[in-house]
């Protein structure tokens, strides 16, 4: 069983930068790869950035690619996701989530956070 909490959503001007966090609390969390997916009201469930449970491979979606870093620290048992460059379309409740494969799709994913809002003002 792993538990997922995200933190260092906001609100912040298009331009700005944000730096999400995912404490996750389990013994197995650093045999999972993590991955953050973000959901706009009325839009999917869309892929952002997944990491391999060794940190060694990253996948990026490619809205997020040159603007967005996943990195996770397998000592704290935390994900992070620091986005730079933010746009209002990135404006969306970003969710943490762990899987035992290496996907990009959600439906691999078997545990879930409850989300952070991310709001990016013009």
């Amino acid at each position: 069983q792993v538990q997922l909490v995200e933190s260092g959503g906001g609100l912040v001007q298009a331009g700005g930068s944000l730096r999400l966090s995912c404490a996750a609390s389990g013994r197995m969390f650093s045999s999972y790869v993590m991955g953050w997916f973000r959901q706009a009201p009325g839009k999917e469930r869309e892929f952002v950035a997944a990491i391999m449970s060794s940190g060694g491979s990253t996948s990026n979606a490619d809205s997020a690619k040159g603007r967005f870093t996943i990195s996770r620290d397998r000592a704290k048992n935390t994900v992070y996701l620091q986005m730079n460059s933010l746009k209002p379309e990135d404006t969306a409740v970003y969710l943490c989530a762990a899987s035992r494969t290496w996907s990009q799709r959600a439906t691999q994913y078997d545990y879930w956070g409850q989300g952070t809002q991310v709001t990016v003002s013009s």
